[in-house]
């Protein structure tokens, strides 16, 4: 299932742009624009679309009107604010509003597509969120201890995967499968080694020695670059809003910060770094001790 879009922007230009742009990534599809805020109401109350991209500034009425009129007429749906002004002020009522993301004018291919993915995951996650919770409410009648046996160490690993925006990673299921593996050992003392976690993964999938040490080699590729991906979209959640939750909560936690700097400065410069810095060994045992927390709850 692909996500619906409207687009709502007084640039008839913008508005072709970022319809070829949205297409092209086929994340989804345009189900209406519209040339002003008052049009646009209208055609979202009548399509009902899953994301809205909407000009911060235009003649009939601004951005963050058109949003608040939406929201008292009952749509939820989610926003991206399009805008070409840095007036923190007003990027500060927009994200009252519930504005997620903002796009900058002039439209720039590569961030609208960065943006895009990061809505996708959004809403990948949300929707796994509703199939949990409706899986648990199925189960209500069974008692507790049959909820807390239902929530399994890949339900939690996926959701907070999800929030990290690596998911859709080959990589995620390695670590996935590590997760399960360390869990189900944790009365041991201590948490391996990179190179023994490796080894392990790769021995549970290859007999052979020789296979063994090739696979050995790709789950630490995948997985490294599984890790980087988390960096990278903490560092753009950094950039666009250093105070969002997820960013204070996550970027510190499983990144040594000055990682998490480094990169946010190579994309403030539009540096495409392949050799960035992540403690992988890190990442990973945080994510063991989050689990453990979330399947105790």
């Amino acid at each position: 299932m692909s996500l619906s879009f409207v687009i709502v922007d007084d640039d008839a230009v913008s508005r072709r742009m970022l319809q070829t742009i949205i297409e092209d990534c086929g994340i989804g599809e345009i189900t209406g624009t519209a040339g002003g805020g008052g049009e646009g109401v209208r055609r979202i109350l009548e399509v009902r679309p899953d994301v809205v991209l909407i000009d911060l500034l235009m003649p009939d009425q601004d951005g963050i009107e058109t949003i608040t009129q939406l929201i008292n007429q009952g749509f939820n749906g989610k926003y991206i604010m399009i805008s070409q002004i840095e007036n923190k002020e007003m990027v500060g009522r927009a994200y009252q509003r519930g504005i997620e993301f903002f796009i900058h004018k002039p439209i720039n291919r590569v961030e609208v597509e960065a943006v895009l993915v990061r809505v996708n995951e959004r809403w990948k996650y949300e929707s796994y969120i509703v199939e949990i919770k409706q899986s648990l409410a199925k189960l209500g009648d069974l008692g507790i201890s049959t909820l807390r046996k239902e929530r399994t160490v890949r339900d939690v690993a996926k959701v907070i995967l999800m929030e990290l925006g690596i998911i859709g990673e080959i990589g995620s299921q390695d670590i996935i499968s590590l997760m399960e593996y360390l869990i189900e050992r944790r009365q041991e003392a201590r948490f391996p080694a990179l190179k023994e976690l490796y080894e392990i993964a790769a021995t549970a999938a290859k007999q052979n020695q020789k296979d063994v040490e090739k696979e050995c080699k790709a789950i630490e590729q995948r997985i490294r670059r599984t890790v980087m991906a988390a960096l990278t979209n903490m560092a753009s959640i950094g950039l666009t809003d250093y105070c969002n939750p997820k960013f204070e909560y996550y970027a510190p936690l499983y990144f040594d910060f000055q990682d998490v700097r480094m990169r946010m400065k190579e994309m403030d410069e539009e540096l495409n770094s392949e050799k960035g810095k992540a403690n992988i060994k890190k990442f990973l045992q945080v994510l063991y001790i989050e689990i453990l927390e979330k399947m105790k709850r």
